[in-house]
C-alpha cells in the first residue's frame, strides 16, 4: 500500500477511536489493538482505573482455561447444581439464576446469563488451587501479561478493575495467546442452539456463547457493530465498558467509561465499532 494511503488509514482510525471523547461520559479510554499486538490508536485516559463489571468475566474465563491446562480443574469437574460442571458454568448453561442460588432450569437446556455461575466457577478454581481466586487470577493472567493495574476486588463475574492500557495487553493476548493453547475452544459456540436473554438487548434465538466469551454470531440487536463478523467474541459490562476481538478484521477494541450502561451506550457503541472496522 502506498505510504500516503497508509497514513490516511491511520488518521481515519485515530479519528474513529477519538469519537469516544464526544460521548456523554465523564471519563473514557479506548484502544484498538492489531492481531500482532500493536496498539494502533488510543483515546482518553489510558492509565485511569475503571470498574469493568462483566468484562471481568473475560479475565475469569481466561484464568479458567489456564487452570484446566494446569490440571487444577477439568471441564468435566462437577461444580454448581446437580449435573453441572465447570464447562456448564463457563457457558452459562448450569441453570443457575442471574443472581442468587436459585436453579431456574435443568443443566444445558437454556442459556441463563449468571453472575452466580461465575462466582461458583471462581470458588471451584480457588478450592482446587488452594489460594483465593483473586490471587490465582493475578498469578495466572495479570502478572505474566504485565497488567499491573488490574485486580479483582469482588465477584469473579463482575468485580474487576483495570486500565485501558492493561486491557490492551489482554486484547493482544486474546489474538495471539501465550499463556494457553486452548483459547480457540473457548471462542466458538458451546451448547449451540440454546435461546436466552442477552442483558440489555433482550431475547436472542439462539443466544450463542463460548466458554466465558460471548459470540457475536447473528445476534440482533447487539452491542458490537453491523459490520462485525459472526466470529467476533468478547463481552460488555454494565459499568459502560466493552472489549471485542474480531478475528476477521485482525483487530480488537477496548473501551472503558465511568457511566453505567443504558440507552446512551446502545446508541453510541455500534457506530463506534463500525467506524473502527471501516478504518482498519
Amino acid at each position: 500500500m502506498a505510504p500516503g494511503r497508509e497514513d490516511g488509514r491511520v488518521d481515519d482510525l485515530r479519528t474513529a477511536v477519538g469519537t469516544v471523547l464526544d460521548w456523554p461520559v465523564d471519563h473514557v479510554a479506548a484502544a484498538v489493538v492489531a492481531a500482532d499486538g500493536r496498539v494502533l490508536a488510543t483515546a482518553g485516559e489510558q492509565q485511569r482505573t475503571f470498574r469493568l463489571a462483566s468484562v471481568t468475566k473475560l479475565l475469569t474465563a481466561y484464568a479458567t482455561l489456564i487452570a484446566v491446562e494446569e490440571g487444577a480443574v477439568e471441564w468435566d469437574t462437577e461444580a454448581g447444581p446437580e449435573g453441572s460442571t465447570v464447562r456448564h458454568l463457563a457457558a452459562h448453561v448450569s441453570g443457575l439464576a442471574f443472581a442468587g442460588d436459585a436453579v431456574q432450569a435443568a443443566v444445558a437446556t437454556k442459556r441463563i446469563y449468571s453472575n452466580t455461575g461465575f462466582e461458583v466457577l471462581g470458588a471451584t478454581i480457588a478450592h482446587a488451587a488452594g489460594i483465593p481466586f483473586a490471587e490465582y487470577l493475578h498469578q495466572a493472567v495479570c502478572e505474566p501479561l504485565g497488567m499491573t493495574a488490574t485486580r479483582l476486588e469482588g465477584s469473579p463475574g463482575a468485580g474487576g478493575v483495570a486500565t485501558a492500557a492493561d486491557l490492551a495487553r489482554f486484547a493482544a493476548e486474546l489474538q495471539a495467546p501465550t499463556l494457553t493453547h486452548t483459547l480457540a475452544e473457548a471462542t466458538v459456540v458451546s451448547f449451540p442452539g440454546l435461546d436466552g436473554i442477552l442483558p440489555g438487548y433482550g431475547r436472542q434465538k439462539p443466544n450463542d456463547w463460548g466458554l466465558g466469551f460471548e459470540i457475536r454470531d447473528g445476534k440482533s440487536p447487539h452491542w458490537t457493530g453491523g459490520g462485525s463478523s459472526p466470529r467476533t467474541f468478547g463481552h460488555f459490562g454494565q459499568s459502560g465498558t466493552f472489549l471485542w476481538v474480531d478475528p476477521d478484521a485482525g483487530a480488537a477494541a477496548v473501551v472503558l467509561t465511568d457511566r453505567d450502561f443504558g440507552p446512551w451506550a446502545i446508541e453510541a457503541w455500534p457506530p463506534f465499532t463500525d467506524r473502527v472496522l471501516a478504518a482498519l
